[in-house]
């Protein structure tokens, strides 16, 4: 009876096992498609692109990629198609618009203030202060009156 348990388990996890396979016409058609799914973001995960999603979304959507490229729509024709649909979100490099400007400059932005941030305290430390010849009198009778308070 444990044989026949053993082989049913190993029977049924090869299931879990199954992957797609995608059948195309030539292997430029194969590279579109696995560029595609590489760039294209699953709606449902969070930052997880539909080439490695698990979602029935993402395997709905690698479908329809493959259909498309086997139809021999180019490799910006199914982007367009997918962004029609899902949005600006599904695809990893939104466009420059005014509404994304911000997440272009940003970064930029952030750069630029930490270097200059980076450049005016490395001038304010190393710019010296000079001793005015009183403040050097003060400090040569401080350093005798300590000696003095020593010996």
């Amino acid at each position: 009876m444990k044989i026949v348990m053993v082989l049913l388990l190993l029977w049924c996890s090869s299931g879990f096992a199954a992957e797609d396979k995608y059948e195309f016409s030539n292997q430029e058609r194969a590279s579109t498609f696995r560029e595609l799914t590489h760039e294209l973001r699953c709606p449902k995960c969070q930052n997880q692109n539909i080439a490695d999603s698990d979602a029935i979304v993402a395997k709905d959507l690698r479908d329809k990629v493959l259909n498309l490229v086997n139809e021999g729509k180019s490799k910006q024709e199914v982007i367009d198609y997918m962004i029609d649909r899902y949005g600006y979100f599904v695809h990893y490099q939104p466009p420059v618009t005014p509404a994304t400007i911000i997440l272009w400059v940003l970064p930029i932005l952030i750069v630029i203030i930490g270097f200059g941030v980076i450049v005016f305290r490395h001038k304010k430390a190393s710019s010296k202060q000079t001793w005015s010849p009183e403040d050097e009198q003060q400090l040569t009778k401080l350093i005798q009156q300590y000696q003095r308070r020593e010996q």
